[in-house]
């Protein structure tokens, strides 16, 4: 994947078009970030921003229900939208020739989407299974990413349950939403961004007959999530009735990745270290030596991908281990490795395999269109920043041994939360 040659546009209502043209393959991809996530539902409203992004595709100003979809579909192309702690994101990745049905459709969306009683009863009874299909019926469901933040965080906007509550989502009216547009998805609180096989001057020419009289709105400002750093050792534990092994969750907080970026970095290399591949640190121990656990991981981001969101962020240890094995072995085989990283720092050969590793699978993922776009989009809307994306190998590569001690450092049992998961099904 060569480096994306990135082009800025900003529309008079305020909309940010990001442009990265790559005339390799005849495909574009079209992408629409908001900056709105779960983090700025209000309270007794828990899941809303992901109803809401069920309600985008509802129809809009100019077209009737599912009419999105078949105008993607019958492009050749697929779509789909996700919620995240600190935005949602929509996009298209169709053949070049569809870009302005693709801009159209986001654009008309954009505008004005159609919010009716019906649709929102509709998505509600969506969004409803789809919890019972991910979260409330599967073993382990929501296991770490809903279960572990009202243990490490203290305010709602941190701690709350992102998916929603079944009582939030069924309190929710065509107000609350009408409100919920006008406040968020304005135009000047996104970023569109657009890559692939396009003539540069003719994209933004589509960009602006499209987008160009979208009415500007006020934006928003984003409040401060800050929270204070644990000062002791936070515990919680809950019984999943699904789930036949017990488990555990361990978080710790991570750096402001906005202000620093390079310590941030530091933890994504530390927890490669300690479960990225057969060889890692904690695999080797813990599911081979020791067979403490039937599988563990360690990440950066409460969603598993590392700069998905702004300060605070989470770095996330968890396992699963038989019931045989008290927890307590398995916190102190992660203590022990952390500490064994603390003192000694990893070896030459195993950081730089790590690093490798790292930017190797970077390259892979961002060898798709629709996986650099929304990266960019990303980074352009969390960051200011899309180029962020092609830096971060480099970046990678230049975190040393004493980097990795000093973030092993910082992970101690009394600045972190420990989520206990007791099984409940049969064994």
């Amino acid at each position: 994947m060569s480096d994306p040659q990135l082009h800025r546009v900003t529309l008079a209502n305020g909309l940010r078009v990001l442009l990265a043209p790559d005339r390799t393959a005849p495909v574009v991809c079209v992408s629409v970030h908001y900056d709105v996530g779960f983090r700025s539902e209000p309270e007794g409203r828990t899941g809303f921003a992901h109803l809401f992004e069920h309600l985008m595709f509802q129809g809009s100003e100019s077209l009737e229900k599912l009419a999105h979809f078949r105008h993607v579909q019958g492009s050749g192309g697929v779509f789909n939208g996700s919620t995240h702690p600190d935005y949602t994101d929509y996009f298209q990745v169709a053949p070049s020739a569809a870009l302005e049905r693709m801009l159209f459709l986001e654009a008309d969306r954009m505008r004005a989407p159609k919010l009716t009683e019906e649709n929102l009863r509709n998505q509600v009874d969506v969004v409803k299974e789809e919890i019972r299909l991910n979260v409330l019926n599967r073993p382990y469901g929501g296991f770490p990413w809903i279960t572990l933040p009202p243990v490490l965080y203290s305010t709602f906007a941190n701690a709350h349950n992102g998916y929603g509550d079944f009582s939030d989502l069924e309190q929710a009216s065509l107000q609350d939403c009408a409100t919920f547009f006008d406040t968020f998805y304005a135009p000047g609180n996104a970023v569109l961004t657009v890559a692939g096989d396009f003539v540069l001057a003719e994209a933004i020419d589509l960009v602006g007959k499209h987008f160009g009289d979208v009415p500007a709105r006020p934006v928003p400002v984003r409040p401060s999530f800050a929270e204070p750093f644990p000062q002791g050792e936070l515990r919680g534990e809950y019984i999943d009735a699904h789930a036949t092994l017990p488990g555990v969750a361990v978080g710790y907080r991570l750096p402001d990745p906005s202000t620093d970026l390079d310590s941030y970095l530091n933890y994504v290399v530390l927890t490669a270290l300690l479960t990225d591949g057969d060889s890692s640190r904690l695999q080797r121990r813990m599911t081979q030596d020791e067979e403490l656990v039937v599988e563990v991981g360690a990440r950066c981001g409460l969603l598993g991908s590392a700069l998905d969101a702004r300060d605070p962020d989470t770095l996330t240890v968890t396992a699963i281990h038989p019931s045989t094995v008290d927890v307590s072995r398995v916190l102190g085989a992660l203590d022990e490795e952390l500490h064994r990283l603390a003192s000694d720092g990893p070896d030459t050969d195993e950081l730089a395999r790590v690093e490798a590793r790292w930017a190797a699978a970077l390259y892979s993922e961002h060898d798709r269109l629709m996986s650099r776009t929304l990266a960019l989009g990303a980074a352009e809307l969390l960051f200011g920043r899309a180029e962020l994306i092609s830096e971060l190998p480099r970046r990678i590569a230049g975190v040393s041994e004493e980097d990795v001690v000093t973030a092993a450092k910082a992970l101690r049992p009394d600045s972190r939360a420990v989520l206990v998961l007791n099984a409940g099904g049969d064994q």
